[in-house]
């Protein structure tokens, strides 16, 4: 697996996450089904929020749910990297997985709290930074994984209203911060969009630039 267009994340450095990572490759568990597993979790969260309506207890799954998933985001890369795992279809297993996995978790959280079209907006929005990510990369420029609404915090925020929403559903009986988080991650997601194409562009046009540079002068 090629650590070129890893995304940057600070955990991979710390002692337990390498001492995990130890463990796992022993076990010769595969970063593709370290993959997968964030699909799982994921279904596991949305189950334990739909077939109880949202119910306080629910929350607090879905949020270790959250973070477990980000979890499988980890290792599968480090196993991959650390454990000599690489397969060739390894860049497929990396991303797919992580769509399907916000998806699952938007469109449950939005339907519990009856606001689909905000769980759609989330989920595409969310999809269409990755895309932007990787059309970058295949037009020949690093991905960029510019926010300022990248994977984690997508997840954080998500994270954070399940964990709120453990108090307001048993206090209040109530949705809000759910439905305000996911409207912001939806914005968040658009901005990022949005941000991810001007960067790639201003990219683009720097190389075209300096190609006919090099063009013009090529004895500089």
């Amino acid at each position: 697996m090629s650590t070129d267009n890893r995304r940057p994340i600070a955990a991979r450095d710390t002692g337990w996450a390498q001492k995990i990572t130890r463990s796992l490759i022993k076990l010769r568990l595969t970063p593709n089904a370290i993959s997968i597993w964030s699909i799982v979790f994921s279904l596991i969260g949305a189950a334990c929020i739909g077939f109880t309506d949202g119910a306080a207890w629910s929350w607090l799954a879905f949020a270790l749910c959250i973070q477990l998933r980000l979890l499988c985001n980890l290792f599968d890369g480090m196993v991959a990297v650390d454990g000599g795992m690489s397969s060739a279809v390894g860049a497929l297993y990396n991303e797919v997985p992580d769509r399907v996995s916000d998806t699952v978790f938007f469109l449950s959280a939005a339907y519990v709290i009856d606001l689909p079209e905000l769980g759609w907006a989330a989920a595409l929005f969310a999809a269409f930074t990755a895309y932007i990510r990787v059309l970058g990369g295949s037009v020949g420029e690093p991905q960029l994984f510019l926010g300022p609404f990248a994977k984690q915090q997508r997840m954080a925020v998500l994270t954070g209203a399940a964990l709120v929403s453990i108090i307001e559903t048993a206090w209040l009986h109530s949705f809000y911060v759910m439905a305000v988080a996911l409207g912001i991650i939806a914005l968040g997601s658009a901005y990022t969009c949005v941000r991810r194409l001007r960067a790639i562009a201003n990219q683009l046009y720097t190389k075209a630039n300096q190609a006919d540079q090099d063009a013009h002068y090529p004895f500089k």
